[in-house]
């Protein structure tokens, strides 16, 4: 082949890369979810994944509209649907207008790469979910990632900026931790600097504040005009895509130019109406949001009751830190010996030594579940030695 050295294997480089990582603990692999698994891995909060409400209402948009959206959202992709989920979720969040997206992941890029550009710093937690770290690498402006939820740096960042413009990026429930950023404080840094604050509510939309309204909306925030808010459909909401809430002129520049709104083939029908009826959902059964959190509570009360090192949960994420992937792994195998299925999360997705269990809540978990958890978390403290009791 023209250029290529001869007898050089192009592959080798991956099976050598490939080979470091087994070493290391940090394969991965693609696994069908198991029958018979208790669910403490999922995004499925408030355990409406299956729900039969959920369910007519991605068979009724199916059954009207079919099964793909056909287009871009400028083309044909936009439905009835569509329309009315873009004014339900701003509703919802207390935001002056909204846009759905495919995904969550894809919002986020969007949302950042059509307010960012050349003149404007972009301030990124440093522990910001990956779609938010994509988004600042692809939005041609100069990136200072400060220490985790410290308001104080960012404010700084943009006191001694340069630019013209600035964005300040967060997650509102970080996706590992499960720690809340600090909104109000944050808000009073962009505020008092003429810049933007984009919230990732992925994490915290129906589990965090009255109704499951999100963080923002819970920290007094909810319809402010330097505040834009970005979502996922496929956690609490327990369907598929993500949306972008804000001041018209937010919606405007994306629909103008938001690359990954604008070239990407829009939300397939059955998953805006799944979306619509979890909110229907939501409006109906307000406690939901209440009994996710409490069981997440229960969840990290059992964790350091077994001396495992974990962190008091703002949402439905509660971590379990065990330290290297290999602790991690083994882990995660104890629990399914228990019937419980966890997500075990390993470097790049945790920083080196912050191996851990990433175990989330459910609203629908009950006490045997827990039973069960409380029983794996004992054996897991003891056969890993990690356990901080004496």
């Amino acid at each position: 082949m023209p250029g290529m050295t001869a007898g050089r294997d192009p592959l080798a480089r991956l099976r050598d890369a490939a080979g470091r990582r087994a070493a290391a603990g940090l394969r991965r692999t693609l696994r069908p979810r198991p029958d018979g698994l208790t669910d403490l891995a999922s995004n499925d909060y408030l355990g409406l994944c299956g729900d039969p409400r959920l369910v007519e209402g991605a068979v009724a948009a199916a059954r009207e509209w079919g099964t793909g959206s056909t287009g871009s959202r400028l083309v044909t992709g936009t439905t009835r649907l569509h329309a009315e989920l873009d004014r339900r979720l701003a509703a919802f969040t207390g935001s002056a207008a909204g846009l759905v997206f495919s995904s969550g992941f894809l919002a986020n890029l969007g949302a950042v790469t059509a307010l960012a550009g050349p003149d404007t710093l972009v301030v990124s937690d440093q522990v910001n979910h990956a779609s938010i770290v994509d988004a600042c690498r692809l939005s041609r402006s100069r990136v200072v990632i400060v220490p985790h939820g410290d308001a104080a740096a960012a404010e700084r960042a943009l006191a001694e900026r340069e630019e013209d413009h600035a964005l300040v990026v967060t997650d509102a429930v970080f996706s590992v931790d499960g720690d809340l950023a600090p909104l109000g404080a944050l808000h009073a840094a962009v505020r008092a600097h003429g810049a933007l604050l984009v919230v990732d509510e992925a994490h915290a939309l129906g589990v965090v504040g009255e109704g499951g309204r999100g963080a923002a909306h819970a920290a007094g925030l909810a319809g402010e005009p330097d505040v834009v808010l970005t979502l996922t459909l496929s956690k609490s909401l327990a369907s598929q895509g993500g949306a972008v809430l804000g001041a018209p002129e937010v919606i405007d520049a994306l629909v103008d130019t938001g690359r990954s709104f604008i070239f990407d083939t829009g939300l397939n029908p059955p998953a805006a109406g799944a979306a619509l009826a979890a909110l229907d959902v939501l409006a109906s059964d307000p406690g939901l949001p209440g009994r996710a959190r409490e069981r997440a509570l229960a969840i990290s009360n059992l964790a350091a009751g077994s001396g495992l090192e974990t962190a008091r949960p703002a949402a439905a994420v509660v971590p379990v830190f065990l330290g290297e992937p290999q602790a991690a792994v083994r882990a995660a195998e104890i629990c399914a010996e228990h019937g419980l299925r966890v997500g075990c999360f390993r470097p790049p997705s945790v920083p080196k030594g912050r191996a851990c269990l990433r175990l989330t809540a459910r609203a629908t978990l009950d006490e045997s579940d827990l039973t069960r958890l409380r029983a794996a978390l004992a054996e897991i403290a003891s056969s890993t030695g990690r356990s901080l009791h004496p």
